[in-house]
């Protein structure tokens, strides 16, 4: 597998030569430059690297660009300070190729007394125990050094840009169910002075980014949909599709959904369903019964499912277009303050996801939504403004209701399940 390894950078010209140098053969290095005044950028290019700029301040804005950037399966973190050995880098992605860790991160073993301040240490002890406490992940460190597929990072929908980013990544990467490993390696006295813990502003800065992301729990994802029974679903792709063609599109776009809000930060997942599961439900759903109503009602009482005081966001069957970037990036800890609700239009005027940050709201504002109208998604965004509500608004999706609607979905999604089973219900081979 390729590999790409990503140093954020400001102002470590004196050390990326020699952090540069150490890279592995046939790895990538992408520095990214967050600033630096002393001609970081200018040198990393010079010496081969591929830099990406980054001028938002933040170690996590600068970690993110990296990610962003890379287009390699696996992808590493580094220091670019000289604090850790690139060499070392091998430890720490070996787990990942041989399938045995999704995201493991490097223990650092202090070379010298002064590798590792006093009180950076137990600052590093006190978050590892928290994170043991709140994951039951058996870590001792938040080193900096770490490897992860990018697909699963992305997926993650990491969202803070600062000190909390690497802390994040750890939470939300339990919360996604990533498998989560430590090794060893040497930890070297720096190249000059830390931009966190080497000043009091750095240190208060890192502290409190850490509290809000510890606070927050991931959210309850909520799926409801149907049973994909020949006749029961999808009857307008008829008679374009039979309808067995058309339960197996539905099968087909409920798997790619249910595994996709698998990859997601979540603290439950719960399918409400009206039927009986089925070989397409992934591990890890709590499945439960649809109440009897209208389709209002039933979304309704779907939010009754989810635990008081966590964030409840649902999504229906119809979008399997849907990734996991698109509804974690919003729900993440650091973008969720402020929220009350999240809404997600859909092209023909309903709505493809809603989420509120207590779920009692939407047990008190979805009755009476008149549903499967043009009109029905400003009737609840209305509600929602009436009720005092900020709301974040997601990107519009298209439903898969007709035969154009599931041509159009099937070509943003190739690799699907559903463009596979939309293909062969064409007679197109795969």
């Amino acid at each position: 597998m390729s590999v790409d390894v990503v140093l954020p950078c400001l102002d470590e010209a004196e050390a990326l030569p020699w952090v540069l140098s150490r890279i592995p053969d046939g790895w990538r290095a992408i520095v990214v430059d967050n600033g630096s005044s002393d001609g970081s950028a200018e040198l990393a290019e010079s010496l081969g690297a591929l830099v990406v700029r980054e001028p938002r301040r933040g170690f996590g804005a600068a970690c993110h660009a990296g990610l962003t950037a890379a287009t390699a399966e696996i992808v590493c973190f580094l220091d670019c300070d000289g604090s850790l050995d690139p060499v070392q880098l091998p430890r720490v992605v070996e787990p990942v190729l041989a399938g045995r860790a999704d995201l493991v991160l490097a223990r650092r073993r202090p070379t010298t007394l002064g590798a590792w301040p006093l009180h950076a240490r137990l600052a590093n002890l006190e978050l590892a125990r928290r994170l043991r406490s709140k994951t039951g992940v058996p870590l001792h460190d938040l080193g900096p050094m770490r490897a992860a597929p990018r697909d699963r990072l992305l997926a993650l929908g990491l969202g803070d840009r600062r000190s909390g980013y690497p802390l994040e990544m750890v939470l939300s990467a339990a919360a996604a169910g990533l498998r989560i490993a430590e090794t060893e390696v040497d930890y070297r006295p720096r190249t000059g002075r830390s931009k966190v813990t080497g000043t009091l502003r750095g240190v208060r800065q890192a502290v409190a980014d850490m509290r809000a992301v510890l606070a927050a729990p991931p959210a309850t994802l909520l799926v409801i949909a149907k049973e994909p029974v020949p006749g029961r679903v999808k009857t307008r792709l008829t008679p374009a599709c039979s309808p067995e063609q058309a339960a197996a599109l539905a099968e087909a776009a409920l798997a790619d959904t249910l595994t996709t809000l698998s990859t997601v930060p979540a603290s439950g997942r719960i399918l409400v369903l009206d039927g009986r599961p089925g070989p397409w439900l992934p591990a890890g759903w709590e499945v439960v019964p649809q109440v009897d109503g209208g389709l209002d009602e039933r979304i309704a009482a779907a939010f009754g499912h989810a635990p008081p005081g966590v964030p409840a966001f649902l999504v229906g069957m119809d979008t399997p277009q849907l990734t996991g970037e698109l509804v974690a990036a919003p729900l993440s800890a650091s973008v969720r303050p402020g929220t009350d609700a999240w809404f997600g239009p859909a092209e023909d005027g309903g709505f493809w996801a809603v989420g509120f940050a207590r779920p009692e709201l939407g047990r008190r504002l979805l009755p009476g939504v008149p549903m499967s109208t043009e009109h029905t998604g400003q009737v609840l965004l209305d509600r929602m403004e009436r009720a005092g509500l900020r709301v974040h608004h997601l990107p519009e999706l298209t439903d898969v209701d007709t035969a154009p609607d599931a041509a159009r979905v099937a070509s943003l999604i190739p690799g699907s399940r559903f463009a596979a089973c939309w293909n062969a219900s064409l007679g197109v081979a795969p």
